[in-house]
């Protein structure tokens, strides 16, 4: 093995990563008793659970690992589930509602344990803030952080009114919010350099740029790749928004789209006035706004997203003015730093996890929570392959219903839904 950052795609976070492994190619069959596709959270984490439980484990990753989302995403630690408790208090009823806050807790616990354990340098910072960007939104903020105070236990939410949420984001764009001292941020693509690192240490094969070309469709999982056939007891399909022309129910269900990010130039003693505890923060919009500091001071933000295939051609002239809606006071500053990526989201914003058949299962669908949900998904594969299925089941059961429009026409309905959201986020 060698080290390197070549081939990740340009970005901050490819800039400052720390601990590149450059994994081989393969070059011939291989067997194993799991092979993964996916060298992101998701595949990593798998590696790793099952390498410490014994498995000999196979993951392939079409380019490098952590070189997806998992490298390039806003960084952010959220708690519970993508969706608020009191939806899916309505959705499922209470007992199920309950399951799904306790697993997305332990997703939290499980990220911040894996940092411990594999003493990964990832500029963990706990703290993150919850923007409310309209005063019709306050009741149902009000209500919610009840329902989580009253009924779930939940003792570090701190509720802030119009000036605390000015004075801890350096904006005036807000009129309150909440403050969750448990959730927070960290280097996303150092959390997987550090996941791929441990995973090798237990024992897994790791290989980079192997793209999986397909999986047979009946009997022993078998995994074609440019250079050999993998064959193995289980295949983990774990390649999220990049998964593409592998399983064709899945991809009925999960539908990918790109969002993008910005970093400034470093802020020096600026960067204080804007988040002086240095939380990360979230907004209320449905195409969420989502930004925080780096540790060397810079301003990392995110907003705006696209449908189809192409990235905008500047992405930097295309999140500056999102920025600037929050902090027009940067209007002088340098943006050092744009890149995109690809997420994939489902119908109810829940993660899609699912025994496809005898042998292969997939995991993916985490809609803009993956650093918790993916990491925990990996475990939970782990558990679910070796005969423990309580808690897989307890995702495996939830809806996941197609997008309307089929392959041909349904990222055309989407763009046009998810464009009346955000037209919907400016009145």
């Amino acid at each position: 093995m060698t080290i390197s950052g070549e081939a990740h795609a340009p970005s901050y976070y490819a800039a400052t990563a720390k601990g590149f492994i450059d994994f081989p190619t393969l070059e011939s069959d291989a067997r194993a008793d799991v092979c993964i596709i996916g060298g992101g959270y998701t595949g990593l984490s798998a590696a790793l659970h099952l390498s410490e439980r014994g498995y000999s484990v196979v993951l392939i990753d079409a380019n490098k690992v952590g070189w997806g989302a998992s490298g390039r995403n806003g960084g952010q630690l959220h708690s519970a589930q993508r969706r608020e408790q009191s939806t899916l208090e309505k959705w499922f009823g209470k007992k199920q509602a309950h399951q799904l806050f306790d697993l997305g807790e332990e997703a939290k616990a499980l990220v911040k344990g894996l940092i411990s354990k594999h003493d990964i340098d990832c500029d963990w910072q706990e703290g993150l803030i919850h923007a409310i960007h309209k005063p019709r939104y306050l009741d149902d903020m009000a209500r919610e952080i009840d329902l989580l105070q009253r009924d779930y236990g939940v003792n570090d939410v701190t509720t802030l009114s119009r000036d605390d949420i000015a004075a801890a984001l350096g904006t005036n764009a807000y009129f309150g919010g909440w403050r969750e001292q448990s959730a927070g941020h960290l280097h996303p693509l150092n959390y997987a350099l550090g996941l791929a690192r441990a995973a090798h240490f237990a024992g897994a094969r790791i290989y980079e740029n192997t793209p999986a070309l397909s999986v047979s469709k009946a009997g022993l999982p078998r995994v074609e790749t440019r250079n050999g056939i993998i064959s193995a007891d289980t295949v983990i399909l774990a390649g999220n928004g990049y998964l593409h022309g592998i399983d064709d129910d899945t991809e009925s269900r999960v539908m990918h789209l790109h969002n993008f990010i910005l970093t400034t130039e470093p802020l020096g003693l600026r960067a204080e006035a804007l988040i002086p505890q240095r939380e990360a923060a979230a907004d209320s919009r449905f195409v969420v706004y989502y930004w925080r500091l780096t540790k060397d001071n810079r301003l990392l933000f995110g907003g705006g997203e696209t449908y189809g295939q192409a990235f905008p051609k500047d992405i930097k002239a295309f999140v500056r003015p999102h920025m600037l809606k929050l902090y027009p006071q940067l209007a002088d500053v340098k943006i050092d730093y744009a890149w995109g990526g690809t997420l994939a989201v489902t119908m109810k914003r829940l993660p899609y996890l699912r025994r496809l058949r005898t042998g292969v299962y997939t995991a993916c669908g985490y809609s803009g929570q993956g650093v918790g949900t993916a990491s925990f998904a990996g475990k939970l594969l782990a558990e679910a392959i070796a005969g423990e299925n309580e808690r897989f089941d307890v995702f495996s059961k939830l809806p996941a219903p197609p997008f309307p429009g089929g392959r041909m026409f349904r990222t055309p309905t989407l763009a046009l839904a998810m464009t009346w959201y955000a037209l919907r986020d400016r009145l």
